[in-house]
C-alpha cells in the first residue's frame, strides 16, 4: 500500500490548460507541487483545436475543468479496472491533447483524448494494447456544472420509441435529462455518456455524473455540445423569450364563441362575467374577451364581417364597445377582444379604399378567409390604417387582450407566388410581417396578443400566445371526442414551445355536454402542461362538479416542457416532474386512453425518469382514490376516452402530504408553509384557501402512527380516514386568505 501511495505521489505532475487564444489553441504549463516543470511546457500552439473551450487537468487530484465563457464543468476523473483505481495522468510521450490511463505497474495502457466536431467536444478513449491486452473498466467524470441562473434541466435528444411526454414544475429533475437550457439566451448544453445523471443543486448549479464501460471497442466515451440558438436553429428563426414584463403569467379568461358562436350580445357577455366573478375570478381568471362584435357578424363566414373598420353591431352591442370594456373592468376583469383585420366584407369600405386591396389580373377583388376583399399589406396606407384602428380599440376603447384571427391562413396566402404578383410592391419579402408589426404598434407594447397562427412564423416574434390547433367545436354543435383527440395530438406536438417561446393555446376549455371522462381528459391536457386557459361554457348551466373542474385549472401552473422537441404521435403518458420547496420532489402522471375501448396503460420507472428501486405512493386525482404503491412499473386500467391522473411520492416513514383537490397539477401551490415536527409528531403549516370553497388534502399515515386531531385557525377543519392509510383533511374557509393548521398524531 505504501508503495502504491509513493508511486502516485511521484507520478503526479501539475496541471495544464488548453485554451483558445486569438484563433489558436495553446497548452500552457503550471508547476507541480514539487516545483518541477510540467512535461508539456514545450508543446507548440496548434491551429484551432477547440474553439471556445478551455480545458485544464490537475493531475494530483484528477480534476478536469472544461470552460466555455461563463459555462463550466469541473469534476473528478476516475478509472476502475477490476475494482482497482488507476492513475489518470498527463501523456508521458510529449503528445499534446492526450492523457494516459496508468495501471498499477505504472505503465500507460490506454489514453483518452479530446476531439471536436462542429459544436461537439468529445472525450474519446483508445487503448495501447500493452502485453497482449487492452484495459477494461469503468471511466467516469463526476462534478458540478456552472450554467446560467435562469436555466433548467431537460432533454434535447429524442428517441424513436418514446411514449412519455415530460413536463417540469420548478427546478425539477429526471433521470432522463441530458441537457440544460437557458431560455433568455436560447442556449443549450447537452451531455452524452453511456450512463448520465444531472441534478439541480441550486439556481444555475448542477451536479453531474458521466460514466461508461471501456472495453476493446473504440468509441466516444463522453460528449458535450454547447449550442447557441437551440430553438432558432431548429424551429424559430425569430426566436425570443416570452416577454415576462408584459405577460408575467399565462393568460386566463373566458370567451363566447364556442357556446354562443356569433350571437353573443353585450348583455350575454356581462351575464357570464357576473357568474365568472363569483366562481372563477377568486381562483385567478383574468380576462373577459369579446368576439363577433363587428357589423354583419351575426352569421359566418368571417369574410362577410366588417373587419377593417370599427363599425359595431348595434343590435348586439347597442352601448358600444368602449362602454362594454368599462363594464367588464368594473366586474374586476381585464377586457379582451377578437379581430380578423386582414380583409373585409364591407363593400362600401372597399369602394372607398379600393386601391388598398388585392385584385386579380382581371381587376376582380381577391377573397380570403378574412374578407371578400383582401388587404394588400405592401401599401403604407393600409398598414397605417391597421395601426390606427387597433390603437383606438386599445387606448380609446380600453381593451387589453387581443385575439388576432386569420394568422393561420393569411401568411400562406401572402406567400403564394400568384398573390405576390398582385402586390403593389412586388419586391416585398415580408408582407405579413408588415401587418402584424402594425397591429403590435397599434395595440402597444403593454397589451397581450394571442395569434391564431404559428410561432415558427414572424407572428411569433410579436405575439405572447398562439393557437396550436383548430376550433374545438363546429358551429352550433356540441364538442366531439375527435376534437379533443386532435387537440391532444397537436398539444403533444407543439408543447415544447410553451412557456419558453410563447404560451400555447389549445382553444377554449369546455366541459359541458360531454361524458365525464372526456371532460377530465380535456381539462387535463389543457391544465397539466400549463397552457393558456380560456373557458367557453355557458357558466350558469354548469353543475357544481363541472364548475369545480374549471376552478382546478386556475391559476395556470408555471409548467415548462422538459422534452424540447416535437412528438408526432399520440402520447399515452404525460409526466409532470414537480419540485416544490416545501415538499420533496415527486411526479404527477397522466395515463390517457385515446381509444374507444377500456385499456391497460403502462410505463416503466425508467420511462418516468424515477428510481426503479423506490416504493411510490399512488393517489388518483379525478376519482380521489388511493392506488396503493408502485415499484418498477406502472400499469392501470383506464376507461375508453378516459384518464387516470396519479401523484407519485416516495413512501416516507412518517405522515406525508400526497395530494389535494386544489389543482390538476397537484403541485402544492396552496401550501405556504409545511413541515413535519418529529419531536411533537405533528404536521404544521399554512394553507391558502379561497372564498367559501372547500379544499381537501390527502395525507398518507404509515404504520406506527394514528391520527389524533386536526385544527385550522380561522377555518373549519375536518378529518376523514380512508383506505390504504390515507387521511383526508377538509378545510372550509369563510373568506380568501392564508390559514395556519396543525395535524397531530
Amino acid at each position: 500500500m505504501e508503495t502504491r501511495r509513493n508511486f502516485l505521489r511521484k507520478a503526479a505532475v501539475g496541471s495544464a490548460v488548453l485554451s483558445s487564444v486569438g484563433g489558436f489553441s495553446v497548452l500552457s504549463a503550471k508547476e507541480n507541487p514539487d516545483g518541477a516543470a510540467n512535461d508539456h511546457a514545450d508543446i507548440q500552439a496548434t491551429d484551432q483545436l477547440f474553439p471556445g473551450w478551455e480545458i485544464s487537468f490537475n493531475e494530483p487530484v484528477s480534476e478536469l475543468t472544461l470552460k466555455n465563457g461563463s459555462v463550466s464543468l469541473q469534476g473528478k476523473l476516475s478509472f476502475y479496472s477490476e475494482e482497482n483505481q488507476w492513475l489518470i495522468a498527463h501523456s508521458r510521450d510529449g503528445i499534446q491533447n492526450r492523457y494516459a490511463l496508468v495501471d498499477l505497474k505504472g505503465i500507460s495502457v490506454g489514453y483518452f483524448v479530446f476531439g471536436q466536431t462542429c459544436e461537439n467536444l468529445q472525450l474519446l478513449f483508445y487503448h495501447r494494447y500493452y502485453a497482449g491486452k487492452a484495459p477494461c473498466g469503468i471511466f467516469s467524470f463526476e462534478g458540478m456544472i456552472s450554467f446560467m441562473t435562469d436555466s433548467f434541466a431537460c432533454r434535447t435528444r429524442a428517441n424513436a420509441d418514446e411514449r412519455v411526454l415530460s413536463l417540469g414544475y420548478g427546478k425539477a429533475d429526471s433521470t432522463w435529462n441530458d441537457s440544460l437550457f437557458y431560455p433568455a439566451g436560447d442556449l443549450a448544453l447537452r451531455l452524452d455518456a453511456e450512463k448520465l445523471n444531472i441534478k439541480t443543486a441550486e439556481a444555475g448549479l448542477y451536479s453531474f455524473t458521466l460514466s461508461g464501460k471501456i472495453g476493446e471497442l473504440y468509441k466516444p466515451v463522453f460528449e458535450l455540445n454547447l449550442e447557441k440558438g437551440y430553438y432558432q436553429n431548429r424551429y424559430i428563426p425569430r426566436y425570443h423569450e416570452i416577454n415576462r414584463k408584459r405577460c408575467p403569467k399565462t393568460p386566463t379568461g373566458w370567451m363566447s364563441w364556442n357556446t354562443y358562436f356569433d350571437t353573443a350580445t353585450a348583455e350575454d357577455n356581462l351575464a357570464e362575467a357576473k357568474i365568472g366573478k363569483k366562481y372563477l375570478q377568486p381562483f385567478g381568471c383574468e380576462f373577459w374577451s369579446i368576439e363577433s362584435w363587428q357589423e354583419n357578424s351575426d352569421v359566418l363566414p368571417v369574410r362577410n364581417f366588417y373587419n377593417m373598420n370599427l363599425e359595431t353591431s348595434v343590435k348586439k352591442f347597442p352601448k358600444g364597445m368602449k362602454r362594454l370594456a368599462e363594464d367588464i373592468r368594473k366586474l374586476g376583469f381585464r377586457p379582451g377582444i377578437w379581430t380578423a383585420p386582414f380583409g373585409t366584407g364591407n363593400r362600401e369600405f372597399y369602394e372607398t379604399h379600393k386601391d388598398w386591396f388585392l385584385h386579380d389580373e382581371n381587376g376582380e377583388p381577391i377573397p380570403s378567409w378574412n374578407g371578400r376583399f383582401t388587404l394588400d399589406p405592401t401599401i403604407p396606407e393600409t398598414r397605417e390604417h391597421l395601426k390606427k384602428i387597433h390603437d383606438i380599440v386599445s387606448h380609446e376603447w380600453g381593451y387589453e387582450f387581443f385575439k388576432i384571427d386569420g394568422i393561420t391562413t393569411q401568411p400562406l396566402l401572402y406567400e403564394h407566388p400568384e398573390i405576390r404578383a398582385r402586390f403593389r410592391d412586388q419586391s416585398c419579402q415580408n408582407a405579413f410581417e408588415l401587418c402584424i408589426r402594425a397591429i403590435r404598434e397599434g395595440i402597444g407594447e403593454d397589451r397581450v396578443l394571442l395569434a391564431c397562427g404559428k410561432p415558427s412564423g414572424v407572428e411569433g416574434f410579436y405575439s405572447d400566445a398562439y393557437r396550436v390547433g383548430g376550433d374545438i367545436v363546429e358551429q352550433f354543435k356540441p364538442p366531439k371526442w375527435s376534437g379533443i383527440v386532435n387537440t391532444g395530438r397537436i398539444t403533444a406536438n407543439q408543447i415544447f414551445f410553451n412557456n419558453i417561446v410563447i404560451h400555447t393555446d389549445p382553444d377554449t376549455l369546455l366541459v359541458r355536454e360531454m361524458p365525464l371522462e372526456e371532460a377530465r381528459v380535456f381539462t387535463t391536457l389543457v391544465a397539466l402542461p400549463g397552457q393558456l386557459t380560456f373557458f367557453g361554457d355557458k357558466l350558469a348551466m354548469l353543475p357544481a362538479d363541472r364548475m369545480k373542474m374549471l376552478q382546478q385549472t386556475l391559476p395556470v401552473a408555471d409548467v415548462h416542457p422538459m422534452s424540447l422537441y416535437p412528438y408526432f404521435s399520440m402520447m399515452p403518458v404525460w409526466n409532470l416532474h414537480v419540485h416544490n420547496d416545501l415538499l420533496d420532489d415527486y411526479n404527477v402522471v397522466a395515463l390517457f386512453n385515446w381509444g374507444n375501448e377500456p385499456a391497460s396503460i403502462f410505463c416503466t420507472a425508467e420511462e418516468l425518469g424515477v428510481d426503479p428501486e423506490e416504493n411510490y405512493i399512488m393517489f388518483e386525482f379525478w376519482t380521489q382514490k388511493s392506488f396503493h404503491t408502485m415499484k418498477g412499473n406502472l400499469a392501470m386500467e383506464v376507461p375508453a376516452h378516459g384518464i387516470r391522473l396519479l401523484s407519485m411520492h416516495k413512501a416516507k416513514a412518517f405522515p406525508q402530504w400526497i395530494s389535494s383537490d386544489r389543482h390538476v397539477t397537484q403541485n402544492g401551490m396552496e401550501l405556504k408553509e409545511y413541515a413535519w415536527k418529529a419531536e411533537s409528531r405533528m404536521l404544521e403549516g399554512k394553507i391558502q384557501l379561497i372564498g367559501s370553497f372547500p379544499l381537501t388534502m390527502r395525507l398518507r399515515i404509515p404504520d406506527g402512527y394514528s391520527f389524533r386531531k386536526a385544527e385550522c385557525q380561522g377555518a373549519e377543519c375536518s378529518a376523514t380516514p380512508e383506505g390504504d392509510n390515507i387521511l383526508a383533511i377538509t378545510f372550509m374557509p369563510g373568506r380568501t386568505g392564508d390559514y395556519s393548521f396543525k395535524i397531530n398524531f
